[in-house]
């Protein structure tokens, strides 16, 4: 049974059209110069889509988690992995464990211009020796008069260059761990410096080294209850798994109806490729892959979206469709023979932004791990 209504699929539309117009014709451009422009936010912004699950009272569309499934699956056409990173980051990771345990003034003071496309979130948690063991996180808070003193370092932030505020996993107690970690509120500016990753994929995202260096937060930023920020990490992981697979869906959608097209036009030995029998079976391999995969995620999204523990579901979905992504691209790559190695098509740039699936978000390993607690093994 297909998650969405009537009116989700409306928003679909207008979420193609959308990105076909104002993100796609750009995408080349974008990749090249290695950044995409803030106005991108602004732009989104503009139509409600960086709001589209948050409440109205703080400028949000007054939707649910499936308006911004949507959101996310659509964005796999812009033609960029790393403009629909920055975008899901922003929308997707960073800014809901402010909706979610934010104080009133808090969400009055980053929430609202999140929404609105005046600031630029960045969730910072991944350390260079802390990675999926988020217990691990060695940055830490010290309390000085009025707030705490930030010292340490994260890496792999999606929007880590251009983020207005950080919200960012600290030890405030000397052990750390499940019960010594906290969220803060950092806001970009004194103490705070970044420096721009170089990725084989996402050429447009700005992913980036953060370091804080006696970064001053005020009390009033402290994000939810001190010492458990590792609960607050937990709660957002089977949104983001989530998304991830939606994008992965979406980006399988996107390479198969290319290569399809492709292999259409494309003659060899006097007749279209798909006139040959090799290359109608494997693209009806991956036509049946991409289509396990959607109704994979698709159950995972219902369940979740309906309120159920669904961390089981979630994780399948995300260990059965970032792999599988890779694959499948790779797959219509060949398709397209040596045009596909060209920059000139766009599957070369899709093959490299999908290897991060498998990594971004928890690991293959991760899940693999998480499925086998919850089958008692």
């Amino acid at each position: 049974m297909l998650p969405f209504t009537e009116e989700h699929e409306a928003l679909r539309e207008s979420i193609r059209r959308f990105v076909a117009n104002e993100l796609r014709p750009h995408a080349a451009a974008w990749e090249e110069a290695r950044w995409f422009p803030d106005e991108v936010f602004a732009k989104l912004a503009a139509v409600g889509f960086l709001g589209l699950k948050y409440p109205e009272e703080y400028g949000g569309q007054g939707g649910d988690y499936l308006h911004d499934a949507v959101l996310a699956e659509e964005m796999a056409r812009c033609g960029s992995g790393g403009v629909a990173a920055g975008v899901g980051a922003h929308v997707g990771i960073a800014t809901p464990p402010v909706w979610k345990f934010g104080t009133e003034e808090q969400k009055r003071r980053y929430l609202v211009p999140a929404i609105a496309g005046d600031k630029v979130a960045a969730l910072a948690i991944t350390e260079p020796g802390a990675g999926s063991d988020v217990a691990s996180i060695a940055t830490r808070a010290e309390r000085v008069d009025g707030g705490w003193n930030v010292n340490g370092e994260k890496t792999y932030i999606t929007n880590g260059v251009r983020a207005g505020f950080y919200v960012t996993a600290v030890k405030t107690t000397a052990q750390g761990g499940h019960h010594g970690l906290s969220f803060l509120i950092v806001d970009a500016g004194e103490g705070v410096s970044a420096a721009k990753l170089d990725k084989l994929g996402w050429h447009a995202s700005d992913t980036a080294t953060v370091a804080f260096e006696d970064a001053f937060v005020p009390d009033a930023n402290l994000l939810g209850d001190e010492h458990e920020g590792f609960r607050l990490i937990m709660a957002n992981f089977q949104w983001e798994r989530l998304l991830m697979a939606l994008g992965a869906i979406g980006a399988m959608e996107v390479a198969l109806e290319r290569t399809i097209a492709y292999t259409k036009e494309r003659h060899a030995f006097g007749r279209p490729l798909t006139k040959h029998q090799a290359v109608r079976h494997r693209l009806a391999e991956l036509a049946t892959t991409a289509y396990t995969c959607r109704c994979v995620t698709y159950d995972a999204l219902r369940r979740f979206a309906a309120g159920e523990d669904a961390l089981c579901e979630v994780t399948m979905a995300k260990l059965a469709t970032q792999r599988a992504a890779f694959e499948v691209i790779d797959a219509c790559l060949q398709l397209h023979g040596g045009a596909g190695y060209m920059r000139e098509y766009a599957i070369e740039r899709m093959a490299r932004d999908a290897r991060l699936g498998p990594i971004g978000g928890g690991t293959d390993e991760v899940m693999k791990e998480i499925l086998g607690k919850v089958m008692g093994l």
